[in-house]
């Protein structure tokens, strides 16, 4: 039978069926050797009787539902009537009582059930008494002591019942919610990845289209009166566009940018400082201060992505004369300032598509945060721009990955 116990509920349920059919067994074996046929087949028709109970009780398709009990309690109230003139005919059947005292403790709520009880009990010892001509302390006792141990284990059973339904139901919202968290982590996980490659296509594609764009209209521009500085000029869009198809192959590859597949981090900062600005009037100076160390991919990477971001926008928006880019390497920390002489900005106003997508900045900030760091916008219409990204050094073996 496939009820919902655990397999000590299981073992105490068939303990007290095999107790009864023991008893059975025994009573009607008895009345067989006092040579009483009819009423060893009135027992045999007992057991016949609870044993359809069992089977129909374990095909019932919704167990302890409303048809379940009705049956239920139909069986219980028939078995009762056959026991009771079973012990009437014989009293080898009155110890039959003790295993339907669990189940009219299973079977009846517990305010009907144990005055049912009672009932039965005060049935077997009157069996009893009847049979053996007069009531004595064994027929008596012996009885009040099998119901009173049957309801204590049936009360037990109940609050083990109880507390496995508990579990099941506690077992199933817990199941329910770790569903919940596997999508919920996968939607998080999807929208941090689409997130991720926003700010990837942003700082590399997008950001050498500009720089060829920019080369291209200065060629342009020069074509007429200053050939050579035009060549000069396709040959830069050239060689960008290049680095772009390179980056487009890494980028669908998940490699590191060319950038740093050849070159250290200094060196990276120094070429992109150069080309980033390429076509326009604005002049960089790189500089590095403090002793060097070793970082992680994730770092040389995000530093990288920031600068390309930062000289993107001095390239495009700020229309200065200098700009500087500054990676100090600190005892605890590294810092990469990105600072331009331009027309400014306010940073606390949204920026409008007439000036840009106003995507650059939070994709520089979430790598910064990214990497337990922050970054700081300090800019005014007219003043300049200064960009400031601040990550904490890693540990040594974390920076040796």
């Amino acid at each position: 039978m496939n009820f919902p116990f655990p397999p000590a509920l299981r073992l105490l349920r068939w303990a007290v069926h095999g107790i009864f059919a023991v008893l059975l067994a025994i009573a009607v074996a008895g009345v067989a050797h006092e040579d009483r046929p009819a009423i060893a087949v009135c027992g045999g028709l007992l057991g016949v009787l609870y044993a359809a109970g069992i089977v129909v009780e374990g095909r019932l398709p919704h167990f302890g539902g409303p048809t379940h009990l009705l049956l239920g309690r139909v069986w219980l109230v028939v078995v009762t009537l056959s026991w009771a003139g079973l012990a009437l005919a014989s009293p080898q059947f009155v110890w039959l009582a003790f295993p339907l005292f669990f189940a009219y403790l299973h079977l009846l709520p517990l305010p009907v059930a144990l005055p049912g009880v009672v009932v039965l009990t005060a049935a077997a010892i009157a069996a009893s008494s009847w049979h053996a001509g007069g009531l004595t302390a064994p027929q008596a006792i012996g009885p009040t002591i099998g119901a009173a141990a049957a309801t204590l284990m049936a009360l037990v059973y109940k609050a083990l019942y109880a507390e496995s339904e508990q579990r099941r139901l506690l077992i199933d919202d817990l199941v329910a919610t770790r569903g919940k968290l596997v999508r919920v982590e996968s939607e998080s996980a999807r929208l941090a990845e689409r997130e991720r490659l926003a700010r990837e296509i942003h700082d590399t594609l997008a950001q050498g289209m500009s720089s060829i764009i920019l080369l291209l209209r200065a060629a342009r521009r020069d074509l007429a009166d200053q050939p050579d500085e035009a060549v000069l000029r396709i040959a830069e869009a050239e060689h960008a566009a290049q680095e772009n198809l390179e980056e487009a192959r890494n980028f669908v590859r998940a490699l590191a940018p060319p950038a740093l597949q050849h070159f250290s981090l200094t060196a990276a900062l120094r070429r992109i400082s150069d080309s980033a600005v390429a076509g326009t009037a604005t002049r960089v100076r790189f500089e590095v201060s403090g002793t060097p160390v070793p970082l992680s991919t994730d770092y040389d990477l995000a530093l990288l992505r920031i600068a390309q971001g930062a000289l993107g926008n001095v390239s495009r928006h700020s229309e200065a004369e200098h700009a500087g880019l500054t990676l100090t390497y600190l005892e605890d920390m590294i810092v990469l300032d990105i600072y331009d002489d331009g027309r400014g900005f306010d940073p606390a106003q949204t920026p409008t598509p007439t000036v840009g997508t106003g995507y650059g900045l939070r994709a520089m900030r979430d790598r910064a945060i990214a990497l337990g760091g922050n970054l700081t916008v300090e800019s005014a219409p007219g003043e300049g721009t200064a960009v400031a990204a601040m990550l904490p050094l890693p540990v040594a073996e974390e920076a040796g990955r």
